[in-house]
């Protein structure tokens, strides 16, 4: 059915051997078959009986009767049972099933299990970590882990699992209650290998956050978010690996706490602060330019920036290409066209507003756009680039306003007889309709009316108006024209 032949297909912890013998699999240990359907010589420690319809191995703590949920569970725990062949469906028939590829890659147990290398075990109420050499067993060969939502509250047990993943790189412990313990060298010292850490809505102190730092040399990534911070404790040691800080959703309203970021992360590449009501960037451009040497992207989404003068002061990051800066007072008044062609012109050096990308002769009219935006303010009240652009480009006259929209309605001289009266008509309505409107003021049926409209622009004379399901619009009718009305019978 799925073309296994002797290799072996694998649902971890679950373990399918199709077409492989004991012997084969438990390779120089003498067994004999028992009663009970188990091998003496088998690993029964961690293999429990064989499930001859199924040609499954469940390890012992797993068999049926003893899966009842204990008040908090084991990594260990559920990592076998999301895994399991009833957690983890497929489908019997031909063409369907579980693909495994013939030569699994990177499997620990020599090829017994194979586990992916990307393990996501997020809102399962994990709370300890369960038998370590199993740990080590099962994921030798795990590089990502999200255990984001459980209930992990001590560091000594997050360590016991981290310290047996050894090639764990990507590491996610967001929405645990780890604030409730302390997090010691020696168990940040089992982090040591990860390279991005996600640590949003955990409540890590700042402390937790040094230690951190300290134990992991190759850290590049760290998500800080939700944390409810509302300054910023500098570590006593620097961090120079981080390249990308997550900080969204605190409370750091003080750009003296942003300064110590800059001073904790020299080779910042990333900085992410949205929804921080960070009100103003105080540092002088030299300051800032120390500060953020290499800083690439800012984002300053639902910030309380309210002066132009701090987003000049963006120009200050010397390697900045990238920033974002929706939803932030200084732009609420401006409308969607103003806000990013007056940004794009007040930085010249970005390449990209908002995720998205500046393209070829976008920066050009945004800064004819800011020269005519700021021609008739007083020349003391003009931003000093608007004088950078004057001398680049000269200055600029306005453009013209043109209003290509169609005229919704226009006002005209209803002459009928001797009267004269002076109407606004829609434009969008039909002759017929029209009939109805003067109906009142001439005082004859509609069938009666003779209708002529004159341009008072024209060369020719009046054109009548005779086809009753015909717009007004198409007969040009504009302010001035002149509508007369004569009875047919006349």
């Amino acid at each position: 059915m799925f073309g296994f032949s002797r290799s072996l297909c694998v649902l971890s912890p679950l373990v399918f051997f199709a077409g492989f013998s004991l012997e084969e699999v438990f390779p120089g240990q003498p067994r004999t078959r028992r009663t009970d359907g188990r091998t003496e010589g088998a690993p029964e420690a961690l293999w429990g009986p064989l499930r001859s319809d199924m040609g499954i191995f469940l390890p012992a703590k797993f068999q049926e009767g003893t899966m009842d949920q204990p008040t908090g569970r084991s990594f260990m725990q559920v990592l076998c049972e999301k895994y399991s062949p009833e957690n983890f469906p497929y489908r019997r028939g031909p063409g369907m099933g579980v693909h495994v590829p013939a030569t699994p890659q990177g499997s620990p147990m020599k090829d017994r299990l194979n586990l992916p290398s990307v393990l996501v075990l997020n809102s399962c109420g994990i709370s300890c970590a369960g038998d370590e050499n199993e740990i080590a067993a099962f994921c030798a060969h795990v590089s990502e882990l999200d255990l984001s939502d459980n209930k992990l509250e001590d560091w000594h047990e997050v360590s016991k699992i981290v310290s047996n993943v050894p090639h764990l790189e990507f590491l996610n412990l967001s929405s645990n209650p780890l604030n409730l313990s302390v997090l010691e060298r020696g168990c940040a010292g089992s982090f040591s290998g990860v390279r991005k850490l996600v640590l949003n809505n955990s409540k890590a102190s700042w402390e937790t956050v040094h230690t951190i730092l300290q134990e992991l040399p190759d850290l590049e990534e760290l998500f800080l978010c939700l944390n409810d911070y509302k300054t910023v404790s500098c570590s006593p040691v620097c961090c120079h690996s981080l390249k990308l800080l997550h900080i969204t959703d605190n409370n750091l309203k003080d750009w003296t706490e942003i300064r110590k970021l800059g001073v904790m992360f020299p080779s910042l590449d990333t900085l992410v602060l949205a929804n921080n009501y960070l009100t103003t960037i105080e540092d002088s451009e030299d300051a800032l330019a120390r500060l953020f040497p290499n800083l690439r992207s800012i984002s300053l989404h639902k910030s309380g920036l309210h002066s132009w003068e701090d987003i000049d002061k963006l120009n200050s990051f010397p390697k900045l290409e990238e920033v974002r800066l929706l939803g932030i007072p200084l732009l609420q008044p401006y409308t969607n066209e103003e806000r990013r062609k007056l940004v794009i012109a007040r930085l010249p050096s970005i390449t990209k507003l908002n995720g998205s990308v500046i393209v070829e002769g976008e920066r050009e009219d945004a800064e004819r756009f800011f020269i005519r935006y700021y021609i008739d303010f007083p020349q003391e009240e003009a931003p000093f680039r608007y004088h950078e652009l004057v001398t680049k480009y000269g200055k600029l006259e306005k453009l013209a306003v043109v209003d290509l929209r169609p005229q919704s309605s226009a006002k005209v001289e209803v002459h009928f007889k001797d009267q004269v009266e002076e109407m606004t008509i829609r434009l969008d309505q039909t002759v017929a309709e029209l009939k109805k409107q003067l109906k009142g003021l001439v005082q004859l049926p509609t069938s009666s009316m003779l209708v002529t409209h004159l341009d008072h622009e024209a060369p020719f004379g009046p054109e009548e108006m005779k086809y009753n399901s015909r717009a007004l619009h198409s007969y040009g009718i504009r302010d001035g024209d002149k509508i007369y009305v004569d009875s047919k019978a006349k």
